[in-house]
């Protein structure tokens, strides 16, 4: 088995039940239901934040506002505790976000709803984790932030008004994945978000136990009675030791995958993870390789570092595919706009399925603090059954086909590269065609903007003895 709790995943914890819920209107409605069952404790963890968000688009009063939603179940409900720890965004990110979550502060008393931001992080890094539990009996795991600029729906329709923000503007359409679960793996992420509170805050809390069910009534469980590995990104900082768990899974069932590796992630620039893959599509026999990322970074900065370094990681990557079997893929609307595939979905032979926050860059591997949740399942069966559906469901509604017609053309082809290829009219088109230029193998080389632990973040000139010195411990380990 890939999880194994100390090396590839922290913990590993059963849930009677667990859903994905794609794309962000499928989670706010889940969040809407969810916190109306609340009794006994709220908890979100969070990069972004904003209370404007609202959970049903389709309703424009205030009261579908997730801000006025929480401040009106702790006024009904004085037993409830919500508590939001949200980064704490430097200047030029908080301006991008209208000052937000830090203007969120003022929306709340700590009496009431305990919001706080979160500082305890290492210069440069941020808190990345985005978990919601409520009232340890049910848990929101992924890459989705509550924001007035994340909504939208698997159409990804072009101007879709329920995406204008408070500021007038419609943004651009997004792919989103969360993972919800219960039992004993919601309980456990309710300990990681109690940690995390902790650490920020110095306060520490006590694990809750309420008699209410918060499954959302309106939800069918995709999976039940599974196991759920929880693997994290802490950097080493303050004297503790880092954690790279997400690293680790990452690499271990990319160098045991055996058919696919499906690889969907906003940003892919990680020379450990491309070293990886490399090695896997010179092997002969080694499995098919596809990687679906947005066409360009959303802001300058990332533009400028995150898209040339992973130019570089897609032409090398194509140099290592001597057997055909890699591809790399951006979505589009029906009109050709780009979509921001912000999603972290992590799927190999089908029978590992990833979900979280991790990005495949080094920052995400060792800077940042980073959740994610997989299952994995050893042979046929309902899980591989369901990860089969689940792959083909998000190709699928790229490709703005019917599941059914994609699974059909997969199974003649036999390569899923190949049936994207066949099929797309546009709404996938390749990615990174052009050669990497001599400033982005100047990026990837220095990984300008991307640290990968406290001690390189502001060394640049480290990172390449590091990556070296990662993958000959990657090396030893195979051979091991």
């Amino acid at each position: 088995m890939l999880l194994q709790a100390g090396s590839t995943c922290w913990r590993t914890e059963r849930a009677g039940r667990a859903a994905l819920l794609m794309e962000n209107d499928a989670y706010f409605e889940a969040v809407r239901q969810a916190l109306e069952r609340a009794q006994k404790s709220v908890l979100l963890l969070g990069w972004q934040f904003d209370p404007r968000t609202r959970l049903d688009a389709n309703d424009s009063e205030a009261s579908a506002e997730i801000g006025f939603i929480l401040r009106r179940l702790v006024r009904d409900r004085p037993d409830l505790d919500i508590r939001l720890l949200i980064w704490r965004s430097p200047l030029p990110i908080a301006f991008s976000q209208g000052f937000f979550p830090q203007r969120a502060v003022r929306w709340f008393n700590r009496k009431t709803v305990n919001f706080r931001l979160d500082r305890a992080t290492p210069l440069g890094a941020c808190h990345h984790q985005k978990v919601l539990v409520i009232d340890d009996a049910l848990a929101f795991c992924g890459g989705g932030d509550i924001s007035v600029d994340r909504f939208d729906t698997e159409r990804h329709e072009d101007d879709d008004p329920r995406r204008c923000t408070p500021y007038g503007r419609i943004c651009a359409p997004r792919h989103e994945v969360m993972m919800m679960v219960d039992g004993d793996a919601a309980r456990a992420l309710g300990d990681l978000a109690r940690k995390r509170w902790k650490d920020a805050i110095g306060e520490p809390l006590a694990a809750v136990k309420a008699d209410a069910d918060p499954w959302p009534e309106a939800i069918e469980p995709d999976l039940r009675d599974v196991t759920v590995g929880i693997a994290r990104t802490e950097p080493a900082w303050r004297n503790r030791a880092g954690v790279r768990e997400n690293e680790a899974l990452h690499v271990e069932a990319i160098a045991r995958a055996e058919r696919l590796i499906y690889l969907e992630n906003q940003y892919v620039t990680s020379p450990l993870i491309a070293a990886a893959l490399a090695d896997r599509l010179e092997d002969e026999d080694g499995p098919e390789v596809v990687i679906v990322s947005t066409a360009h970074s959303p802001s300058w900065f990332d533009k400028a570092t995150m898209d040339g370094a992973r130019a570089a990681l897609l032409e090398r990557l194509r140099r290592a595919d001597r057997y055909g079997r890699f591809s790399a893929w951006t979505p589009r609307t029906a009109k050709g706009e780009p979509i921001i595939v912000h999603s972290k979905v992590t799927i190999i032979d089908d029978r590992l399925l990833r979900v979280g926050s991790t990005n495949l860059n080094n920052r995400s591997c060792g800077f940042d603090t980073e959740c994610d949740l997989a299952v994995e399942t050893e042979g046929e069966g309902p899980t591989a059954d369901f990860i089969r559906s689940f792959r083909a469901r998000l190709v699928s509604h790229f490709l703005g086909v019917e599941q059914v017609n994609f699974e059909a053309a997969f199974a003649v082809v036999g390569s899923l590269g190949a049936a994207i290829e066949g099929l797309t009219e546009g709404r996938m088109t390749p990615l990174g065609l052009e050669p990497a230029s001599r400033v982005s193998k100047w990026l990837a080389e220095w990984q300008v903007g991307d640290p990968a632990s406290p001690s390189d973040s502001w060394r640049p000139w480290k990172r390449g003895a590091l990556a070296r010195m990662l993958r000959q411990t990657v090396d030893r380990a195979a051979e091991a």
